[in-house]
């Protein structure tokens, strides 16, 4: 399971003593507990932002006037709370802070949205539709096969226009997925029309669901 740690510093604070945070990121990159994380600006260099009676008011700094802000984020994938209880406890700043510990709302499978998408894809493509198979690309995917490189959706439409309403032999035989947050990679054997095909897809979740935003296809040489 996904947890968002929230690192959370307090000016009352001396931070000079506090231990550097590389040895943590380099510990719990190298076991793939920790997937993303980054620092953030100080809140002076903060936007808030509301939208009162359809007009949009902006204020210059945090949200509240606090000593305790948000300094940065982490997000761990761990197989219980208390594993990222124990994570989050041997982060530097939690010497002079506090680590907020937040589980992902988990409400999507997005290894089997990607695994639906990719079964659309085939059933387009054996269709010879290509509306129905440029539905599953992004607006700016860039697709590279046969020597070809089609840079957007459009290029890709005039591609398939020549072979519109052709029925095509798709079978997919192999496939194996990495999905982290917003962004998946896909590899997959797949036989064609007589050839074997290998095909790495760089999938985005813009929202509200994935699409093919890179594809890269290669005969396959055993």
């Amino acid at each position: 399971m996904k947890y968002m740690l929230l690192v959370c510093g307090d000016d009352t604070n001396d931070a000079s003593g506090t231990a550097p945070v590389e040895p943590w990121v380099e510990e719990l990159g190298d076991r793939r507990v920790r997937l993303h994380g980054h620092r953030l600006a100080l809140p002076a260099d903060a936007v808030t932002v509301r939208v009162r009676g359809g007009e949009v008011l902006r204020t210059d700094g945090p949200f509240a006037e606090t000593k305790e802000y948000v300094a940065g984020f982490d997000i761990l994938e761990c197989d219980s709370l208390e594993e990222a209880v124990e994570a989050a406890a041997k982060h530097p700043v939690a010497t002079i802070g506090a680590m907020e510990v937040r589980p992902f709302w988990e409400d999507e499978d997005a290894e089997g949205q990607i695994r639906r998408l990719e079964a659309e894809l085939t059933e387009a493509v054996r269709a010879g539709d290509v509306e129905r198979t440029l539905a599953c690309y992004a607006q700016d995917a860039e697709i590279v096969a046969d020597g070809r490189h089609h840079r957007g959706v459009e290029e890709l439409r005039k591609a398939l226009a020549e072979t519109s309403g052709e029925p095509v032999v798709r079978e997919v035989l192999e496939f194996r997925i990495h999905v982290d947050e917003s962004v998946a990679f896909g590899h997959a054997l797949v036989r064609t029309d007589g050839r074997l095909l290998r095909v790495t897809t760089g999938y985005r979740n813009p929202g509200p669901h994935w699409l093919i935003a890179h594809q890269h296809v290669t005969e396959a040489t055993s």
